[in-house]
C-alpha cells in the first residue's frame, strides 16, 4: 500500500511533516507512512504551549499496539499549542494523518529553516531508501 505524500508539505527522515500556515506558523504532525508503520494508535502526547524546541528535540509520543514512538521537532521554536483533540482520539492521526491528526503547532525560531527540510520527492527517496 503506498503512502499519501501531499506535495505541499516538508518532510523529516524521522517521519514528521511540516504545513506552513499564512500566518507564519507551522502545523506538525507524523505521517501517513509512519502511521501505517505503527499500526493503530491508542495514544498520543503531544507538547504543551509555550515550551520552547530545539530542531530534532524529542517532543512527543504516539503509542500503538505495537510500540511508542518519540516524535522530534523538524524545525526550532516555540509551541503554540498541542492538539488536545487527540487525548481522546489518537485515532485521528491514522484516520487523517495530515488533517485532524496534526500533533502540534509551532512558531518558527527561523522562518527559512523549513527551506532546509525534506520536499515530498526527497521523502518518498527517504522511504525507499530506508526500505532497501
Amino acid at each position: 500500500m503506498s503512502s499519501q505524500i501531499p506535495a505541499e508539505l516538508r518532510y523529516t527522515a524521522s517521519h514528521e511533516w511540516v504545513r506552513k500556515n499564512p500566518d507564519g506558523t507551522l502545523t506538525i504532525g507524523i505521517t501517513d507512512h509512519a502511521q501505517h508503520a505503527l499500526g493503530d494508535l491508542v495514544f498520543a502526547e503531544t507538547p504543551e504551549a509555550g515550551r520552547t524546541l530545539a530542531a530534532g528535540e524529542a517532543c512527543a509520543v504516539v503509542e500503538s499496539v505495537k510500540a511508542a514512538s518519540d516524535v522530534y521537532s523538524p524545525v526550532a521554536g516555540t509551541v503554540i499549542e498541542g492538539n488536545a483533540g487527540l487525548g481522546d482520539a489518537p485515532e485521528k492521526i491514522n484516520t487523517d494523518p495530515y488533517g485532524e491528526g496534526w500533533l502540534w503547532k509551532l512558531k518558527p525560531a527561523d522562518a527559512g529553516a523549513v527551506g532546509g527540510l525534506l520536499d515530498a520527492a526527497g521523502y518518498e527517496r527517504a522511504i525507499a531508501d530506508a526500505a532497501e
